[in-house]
């Protein structure tokens, strides 16, 4: 046989090549055919007792593991085991080695069953504790890896890989638990910030309304002002309607003791130019008029001196009268804004014949 120029091959390639002759062979092909020298080495390597088949097997393996070749070492473990050897250290060994091979190749369940294997020919084998507790480890089992460690130093104390392991296992139980904590913790908090919010909701008279196709991504969402230190003043994002033009504004942060007069002044002031779509230019500050509609279809005018809060109050059905308020549909407000006069007059009657509808 001949072997490439060594210059123009790695080391990996040239062991490859070793491996294609019999004579070199770590494992012998099922598939041989006629190879009369492949037959005879097939035939070497199951000749003697099955701890001594057993045992080139390991000694094979061990030579690919040191190579970190674990493909190929775990298939000679393997062979090894099924070999059946009398020796129970010799059944150990091979389980164990096989469970490092399986280690390194992160088939964690395939370790702790050899592992459980070794354990049960050897109760005090500390590699079998080991790499078990290395597999739990890599698992996330923590308690079970600590449980490992700990069976494995009662009997074998200064097992310095062990005590390394157990540290850093107990460190990363301590972390998850921290973080797990954590995450309860802000779940319970946001759990009650809701349930506080709703109330506020209630006190309100606010009609909770969802779409029917599920809830929309909403960057804005009601919440209680921060600057409130006593949280009793929440903030609600807003939308303006123009039904003259069928567009719209929103107000991602009204807060409910804002009067709407400043919303107005700041988004049309008088000298400014008129928005795109206002092609009269009839949207100014000071000729505009706000109505608020209730769930049950009353329309409210919104004074320009009037905030949230007081639309809120007089949203509110009298005593007696059937549960009424603003719709929180979606976690927005929605108001109509429009300019006085003739624009004004016809929503009103579309509204009241039932024209109109809040999309």
């Amino acid at each position: 046989m001949s072997f490439p120029n060594p210059a123009e091959v790695s080391v990996d390639e040239k062991l490859a090549a070793f491996d294609s002759v019999p004579l070199f062979m770590k494992s012998l092909p099922d598939d041989y055919g006629n190879d009369a020298a492949i037959s005879a080495l097939q035939s070497l390597a199951h000749e003697g007792t099955p701890d001594e088949i057993a045992q080139n097997f390991k000694s094979q393996g061990n030579d690919y593991f040191k190579g970190k070749r674990y493909r190929e070492a775990l298939a000679f473990y393997t062979q090894g085991v099924d070999a059946k050897p009398t020796d129970p250290a010799l059944q150990e060994a091979l389980l164990c080695n096989r469970a490092a091979c399986n280690l390194e190749l992160k088939n964690y369940r395939s370790v702790l069953n050899d592992c459980s294997r070794a354990l049960a020919l050897n109760p005090r084998s500390s590699k079998a504790y080991y790499r078990s507790a290395s597999a739990l480890a890599a698992l996330q089992r923590y308690e079970e890896c600590l449980d490992c460690c700990d069976r494995c130093l009662t009997y074998d104390v200064d097992n310095a890989t062990v005590t390394i392991l157990r540290a850093r296992v107990l460190g990363l139980k301590e972390a998850l638990e921290k973080r797990l904590q954590e995450k309860e913790d802000k779940t319970r908090q946001e759990q009650r910030e809701k349930q506080h919010l709703q109330a506020a909701f209630n006190a309100r008279s606010l009609v909770v309304m969802h779409s029917p196709k599920g809830t929309p991504e909403n960057p804005y969402v009601p919440h209680f002002d921060p600057e409130d230190l006593s949280n009793q003043t929440i903030v609600f994002p807003a939308f303006f309607l123009y039904p003259q033009y069928a567009t719209s504004d929103i107000i991602s942060k009204f807060v409910e003791d804002t009067p709407f007069s400043a919303h107005i002044a700041n988004m049309f002031p008088p000298q400014a130019p008129a928005p795109d779509w206002d092609k009269n230019g009839e949207y100014v500050d000071g000729r505009l008029v706000i109505y608020a509609m209730t769930h049950r279809r009353r329309l409210l005018k919104v004074g320009k001196k009037m905030t949230l809060r007081d639309v809120f109050k007089a949203a509110q059905p009298k005593e007696g009268d059937p549960g009424d308020g603003l719709e929180l549909k979606d976690g927005c407000l929605t108001f109509v804004v429009l300019p006085k006069g003739e624009v004004e007059r016809e929503w009103i009657d579309d509204f009241k014949n039932n024209r109109f509808r809040v999309a």
